[in-house]
């Protein structure tokens, strides 16, 4: 999930840049030193976006640098438990697929996209269904639900989000579309013939 925070936070100014603007160098520091870290308890920072209140500066002894206390706009990203999310597979493996959601990526187990039992095809780089119905590869869009979320702050590559597709208008969004027009065509006719006994009467 993406959310709008007002955050906290101190940025060194190098002494070059001093008699600059300090909203801009104050910006363009706050985005190098945060864009990308990852939270545990906040998630992902994925971009500043505004400086709402630069402190007073102070300097260090020994550091001809100066520090401001900024308040700031970000947008974060937190995947949570149960929600449901989409993105792309980004790559397909023998044991499942992963997945990005936005800046992280999550796993999808093999045994967690479909009821099907799925086997991997080394040729075509895709997981196939056992009667070949269906199968997912690199570049398909998904829905899913996660289920499990474990944020590594440290090396954020090292953080596991887990998901699945085995529930109801969850899967491969094609899969669903295709139900969808299934279930339509069906409820379609049930209008038509109630819009016609209506009629008769």
């Amino acid at each position: 999930m993406y959310k709008l925070m007002t955050l906290v936070d101190t940025v060194r100014i190098d002494p070059t840049l001093l008699g600059e603007d300090v909203t801009d160098n104050v910006k363009k520091a706050l985005k190098n030193k945060l864009e990308g870290k990852v939270d545990k308890k906040i998630g992902c920072l994925v971009a500043v976006c505004g400086v709402e209140n630069i402190g007073e500066g102070h300097i260090l002894y020994g550091d001809g640098a100066v520090y401001y206390d900024v308040t700031f706009k970000a947008i974060m990203f937190m995947p949570e438990n149960q929600e449901v999310i989409e993105g792309e597979v980004l790559e397909t493996v023998s044991f499942g697929v992963f997945v990005g959601i936005g800046p992280m990526d999550g796993l999808l187990h093999v045994s967690q996209i479909t009821d099907e039992f799925m086997s991997y095809d080394s040729k075509n780089g895709r997981l196939v269904s056992k009667t070949g119905k269906k199968a997912l590869g690199e570049g398909d869009h998904v829905r899913a639900r996660i289920v499990a979320v474990s944020i590594n702050e440290r090396d954020p590559r090292e953080s596991k989000i887990g998901m699945t597709m085995r529930q109801t208008a969850l899967g491969r969004l094609q899969w669903i579309e295709e139900a969808r027009e299934k279930s339509g065509g069906k409820g379609g006719k049930k209008k038509d013939a109630a819009a016609d006994a209506e009629e008769n009467n």
